[in-house]
């Protein structure tokens, strides 16, 4: 129904009537924002929403995920009576089964992290598997999961019903109008171009699911999604399918099932999927399907009928294929778009929109009203991209990966194969011909390790040791003890210029980067509650220009973050250089005695001490030499310009012979830097993650001139005596055979208290270290560490750990420092 005519001007505008969209107008409206407008081109619901299958499953990687379902499900379950309307939530549960021992071991690992976050669940056998969903045949499984909160919807109805809590509060809702294009004025949003006339507008919101992508161009915003098909089936009712079965899922099958109308949904993800629209979405594909596809639905039948064999029986009375948009890495995308002020994005939601779409919905309107996002949600913000994510040719063949891995077994360090080698350093062919195995990170081909002479190049997958677990050893033991050379071309670095710069770096910064010039200062970035938007290092190269390194993911968010806290009248400019410069890192106790062979330049304690940067000679080239260091030894980054970077690096490995210099690469990186306790980026430090939890007070200034951006917050929590019963904590195991990865949640005195956000073994402690973030009922301290008893729940065994706020190797910190 259109809400009459279109009007001139509008506060918020949305675009798409889908469930997201509708979620969206919905939470802005119950916000107290009354100047809100929905346009949908067709009805409501008539893109993607309507033929979604409904599955509401709580559980995600990312705990701020499962939190955003976590809500949609209290919103499904209350909406009905507050708008009239039914939405068909179901809360009946989810079973989900495995066939492996591997997928078992995943199951129980899920089980420990959703106790971890709160989620209800029960580890079940294969017979209690089959109590609660009598249909289906056992004998091949080992176990699963039983998760009683997770439940389904009816994706129109849901919609609808959203539709009218807007409309109840005062947001407009138009059907029946199409954007035609999106206008914009001095890097912000100014409007929107419909076929009906031109709105005005402060606020733009994409969601326009596989439209998505277009609208962004149309005002040069890049929305890197693509479509695939995706199907399902519906059978005629089956003996023993009742309404109140659970939800079923049967990732080693690739498939799941639900009920509807006394037959079974039979839909799922298959190995490899099957792209469409590669010429665009057309413009009128409302309530239509894509033709049935027997050949691509073969291997989810057959798993099917191997699951539940009464299929066979039943006729099938509609097949479903329904295209929808998929992103590079499985996660949607949501935010404020880098590129245009005021342009926000809720879109790309791979298959679990309905799902997602309560919580992300509420998220998204709270980010456009308070301007920053209100809790962690990098995992899917639009600025983990960049514009070459958005190349059709390369999303094409991504999301044929991508979206199979819905199901795939979830292995630690899980690498994507497609659209590789993508992004490459000056050093990707020498290193490639010491059989080094790239992993990627931001499209860049990382090294993770160099196998030797007669091992498999390959990584072996499993939930134990893996393949390169004593390569990697070495590469750590000659980083501990002799020199290493590890390739982090992949930094990202930023330069900062103008006669204005060291007053706005210096308030957008945490630690007081007014230093001398040939000064380097580690600073945390934080928003206005304190917690972390990003942490980076500073140099300060000249007077007026600073170079920022900053990780490989975080380039276009932290440019974004910085640039949108610059003041708008400032003589300051910010300028994405990474590609101008490789990084060598020089690492370990000899670091110095390679260095002293190639360059002139006095590297004592008392010439170049820690923290500094120098332009040095080394060998033929000129270059920036970083006294900083990621793994806790005495070393150098060389901030190298691409040009020279084979040279300098062929000079190194030359002058290191006689030092037995390894090439190392980030697997061993990891195993060092946890070691030593860094703290990483999205890991340990989150946007909800203040420096007094991490224990990274020591790089905040609060008493520098002007004050930084998080001040006010941080210095209400330094007198809350709550605010450090959250901490970031260093565990190490007492069984030393033990392999962490990530996610395993953390009990204390037996009761889950958090979960291990970075893991690796450490070879110089001998055993695996981690870092963990606890929430505790009382304040976290050295005390209270020492007076609990701690375990890791890995894969259902409990294993003791040892914990402590100190990291377990050189806690003083001596070694970077040590002269000679």
């Amino acid at each position: 129904m259109v809400d009459g005519n279109i009007p001139e001007q509008a506060q918020y505008v949305i675009i798409g009537g889908g469930i997201v969209g509708c979620s969206v107008a919905y939470h802005l409206a119950k916000m107290g924002h009354r100047d809100v407008v929905l346009l949908e081109q067709g009805q409501l619901s008539c893109g993607t929403t309507w033929h979604a299958a409904g599955l509401v499953g709580q559980l995600r990687s990312q705990p701020a995920m499962t939190n955003l379902i976590r809500y949609s499900t209290e919103l499904y379950a209350q909406l009905e009576a507050e708008t009239g309307l039914a939405t068909g939530w179901n809360e009946c549960g989810s079973v989900t089964v495995a066939r492996s021992d591997d997928r078992m071991t995943m199951l129980l690992r899920t089980a420990a992290a959703a106790r971890a976050q709160g989620v209800d669940v029960e580890v079940i056998s294969p017979s209690q598997a089959q109590e609660k969903w009598p249909v289906m045949e056992v004998d091949d499984l080992k176990g699963g999961l039983w998760m009683p909160g997770d439940g389904k919807a009816n994706p129109t109805d849901l919609t609808q019903s959203l539709a009218r809590g807007a409309r109840m509060n005062g947001a407009r809702i138009i059907e029946g109008v199409t954007v035609t294009d999106i206008r914009t004025d001095g890097g912000a949003v100014s409007g929107v171009v419909t076929d009906q006339g031109t709105i005005r507008a402060e606020v733009v919101v994409n969601c326009g699911g596989q439209w998505a992508r277009r609208l962004g161009q149309m005002c040069g915003v890049n929305v890197p999604l693509h479509s695939a098909e995706h199907m399902y089936i519906v059978t005629e009712q089956i003996d023993g399918v009742s309404p109140d079965l659970p939800v079923l899922r049967d990732p080693d099958g690739y498939i799941y099932f639900k009920e509807e109308t006394g037959g079974l949904v039979l839909g799922g993800f298959e190995p490899e999927a099957k792209p469409w629209a590669m010429d665009g979405i057309p413009d009128k594909f409302f309530f239509q399907l894509l033709p049935d596809d027997w050949d691509q639905f073969e291997i989810l039948l057959e798993n099917g009928l191997i699951r539940v064999p009464q299929m066979a029986d039943a006729g099938v009375r509609k097949f479903y294929n329904g295209p929808e948009s998929f992103t590079p890495d499985n996660n949607y995308l949501l935010g404020e778009a880098p590129e245009v002020k005021n342009f926000f994005v809720g879109a790309g939601f791979n298959s679990m929109g309905i799902a997602s779409a309560g919580g992300a919905g509420r998220a998204l309107a709270e980010w456009i009203v308070n301007g920053a996002p209100t809790s962690d949600l990098f995992s899917v913000d639009i600025r983990r991209f960049a514009n070459f994510n958005n190349n059709p040719t390369w999303l094409h063949d991504r999301i044929k990966e991508t979206l199979g891995l819905h199901y795939a077994m979830p292995w630690p360090n899980r690498e994507l194969d497609t659209a590789r080698p993508f992004r490459r350093s000056a050093l990707y062919g020498h290193l490639s011909s010491k059989k080094a195995v790239f992993g990627s990170k931001m499209g860049w081909e990382r090294v993770n390790w160099f196998a030797r002479d007669g091992e498999n190049p390959n990584v072996e997958y499993s939930f134990g040791r893996q393949n390169w677990h004593d390569t990697v050893a070495a590469e750590h033991r000659s980083t501990r003890e002799g020199v290493s050379v590890f390739d982090q071309s992949s930094f990202a670095k930023l330069l900062v210029q103008g006669r204005d710069a060291c007053v706005q770096l210096n308030r957008i910064c945490a630690a007081n980067v007014d230093v001398a010039v040939g000064g380097t200062v580690y600073t945390g970035l934080l928003n206005e509650r304190g917690g972390y938007e990003s942490d980076l290092t500073v140099l300060r190269i000249k007077d007026q220009e600073f170079l920022l390194i900053t990780g490989s993911a975080q380039a276009v968010h932290d440019a974004d973050w910085i640039s949108k806290n610059f003041d708008t009248d400032a003589h300051v400019f910010l300028t994405d250089v990474t590609a101008a410069w490789s990084v060598l890192a020089v690492m370990g106790p000899k670091s110095r005695d390679v260095l002293r062979k190639l360059s002139k330049a006095d590297f004592s304690n008392t010439a170049f001490p820690f923290g500094t940067v120098q332009e040095i000679d080394l060998g033929y080239a000129t270059v920036l030499a970083n006294r900083m260091t990621y793994v806790g030894e005495l070393g150098w980054e060389l901030i190298v310009p691409v040009e020279f970077t084979v040279g300098v690096y062929e000079d190194l490995m030359d002058a290191g012979v006689e030092f037995d210099l390894c090439d190392a690469g980030y697997y061993a990186l990891e195993g060092l830097r946890i070691e030593k306790g860094f703290r990483a980026w999205s890991r340990e430090l989150t946007p909800d993650i203040t420096p007094l939890q991490a224990g990274l007070n020591f790089a905040v200034d609060y008493e520098k001139p002007g004050g930084f951006i998080g001040k006010k917050a941080l210095t209400q929590a330094k007198s809350d005596p709550d605010h450090l019963n959250t901490r970031i904590v260093q565990l190490v195991l007492e069984d030393r055979d033990a392999q962490l990865w990530g996610g395993e949640s953390v009990l204390c005195n037996g009761v889950e208290i958090g979960e291990i956000r970075s893991a690796a073994y450490g070879h110089t402690v001998g055993s695996a270290v981690a870092l963990c973030l606890l929430h505790a009922p009382e304040r976290v301290t050295a005390a209270f560490l020492s007076s609990h008893r701690f375990e890791v729940d890995l894969a259902g065994v409990k294993l003791t750990a040892y914990a402590s706020l100190r990291p377990p190797y050189d806690p003083s910190s001596e070694r970077p420092k040590v002269d000679g």
